[in-house]
């Protein structure tokens, strides 16, 4: 998924050419990859391709990478297709080494290479365990436990997960702020990826909300990019776990903090991405509309703004090129506009006993304007 940032024009963007093409979860890479190697096991034979059962019933087949079989183990790998969306993971090899499990040890996970393990607590798996997700693992046994039934053996199996160069991908991701060490995380819900998946995005800001209540933080900051996220960090020396990565969704991020409260959060964003917010908006990308500059013009009138300036923001070309206009004149439009979004904020947060503030930053994470805590 790509990175969000506070430079996105206000246009909406070229429908693609054809429908995006959907690929295949880390996680149902591992339950194929693991589902053969158990089988070797058992058989001496790869079953290649392999299928497996998703979550949602649907029955693909996976093509082998790799295979090899030793006396105390069997080892598959599956090269991750992610379809059209720009997965970190897309192309890497997915492996499982499969051993057996003394009888009546059921299925159990070890961290291979490049799969990360949880030190922090506010995740599905508690600290100390292989940052493999429970549905995985639960794709994973359900695909053993069909073998096992084939060839009447027990299906108890130690099954140890690996992603190739996952170390290093973990980089690009947001696992060390969520306390996941050592690599990536084994993920997926339904087996799919969809591309460019706003859920996968949202379910993010979730844990990311969830790992800082759990770890006892009392604030936490939601950016729209990577600007106005090392400027907020910046502006109160937050600690990683306290950065929410909003990106256009400060609707999912406040709806959550709503039911899942933390005593204090920091909004920050871009000056169009921020307009938006204190025009209404609660999905912040450039296709669910423009900010409006006519009413971003009166927004500038009740601060001050004569007629010569309205005018100019109107006939500006975007909110960045108004906010030039109206710092030029002296007029602060930074702060009218932090103060309405923190409006649309509390409504969305209202009765969840959360303190809200708004930020403003230009591209280079100059201030622009604020809305503090006491409003």
């Amino acid at each position: 998924m790509e990175e969000p940032t506070d430079d996105i024009p206000d246009t909406t963007p070229d429908e693609p050419a054809r429908p995006l093409r959907r690929g295949w979860t880390t996680g149902s890479c591992a339950t194929a990859a693991a589902k053969a190697a158990y089988a070797a096991l058992l058989t001496g034979h790869f079953p290649d391709p392999v299928e497996v059962r998703l979550p949602g019933g649907e029955r693909p087949a996976f093509a082998l990478a790799k295979q090899a079989l030793g006396e105390n183990g069997a080892m598959a790998g599956v090269v991750k297709d992610a379809g059209d969306d720009p997965d970190v993971t897309h192309g890497a090899l997915v492996w499982a080494l499969v051993r057996r499990n003394p009888p009546g040890a059921g299925v159990t996970f070890r961290a291979g290479r490049g799969v990360g393990t949880v030190t922090r607590p506010g995740l599905p798996l508690p600290p100390g365990e292989p940052a493999i997700n429970p549905v995985p693992r639960r794709m994973i046994a359900e695909g053993i436990a069909e073998i096992a039934a084939l060839h009447g053996a027990t299906g108890d199996a130690e099954v140890e997960i690996g992603i190739e160069g996952g170390e290093e991908l973990a980089r690009q991701t947001l696992n060390g702020r969520l306390g996941i060490v050592g690599g990536l995380s084994v993920l997926g819900t339904t087996g799919i990826v969809i591309p460019f998946s706003c859920a996968a995005w949202i379910h993010s800001i979730h844990r990311g909300i969830d790992v800082a209540r759990a770890i006892g933080l009392d604030h936490v900051a939601g950016a729209t990019g990577n600007a106005s996220e090392i400027a907020v960090q910046q502006m109160y020396d937050l600690p990683e776990p306290a950065l929410i990565d909003m990106g256009d969704f400060a609707g999912g991020m406040l709806k959550y903090l709503r039911a899942h409260p933390v005593p204090r959060v920091t909004i920050a964003g871009g000056v169009a991405k921020m307009t938006k917010l204190a025009q209404g908006f609660l999905d912040l990308h450039s296709k669910r509309g423009s900010a409006d500059l006519d009413a971003l013009a009166g927004l500038a009138a009740e601060f001050g703004a004569g007629e010569a300036l309205r005018a100019r923001i109107r006939a500006a070309n975007t909110v960045a090129e108004a906010f030039g206009h109206a710092e030029a004149d002296g007029l602060r439009l930074g702060d009218a506009v932090a103060r309405r979004a923190q409006a649309t904020a509390r409504g969305v947060l209202a009765g969840s006993g959360v303190a809200v503030e708004v930020v403003v930053f230009d591209r280079t994470g100059a201030l622009m304007g604020r809305a503090d805590f006491a409003g």
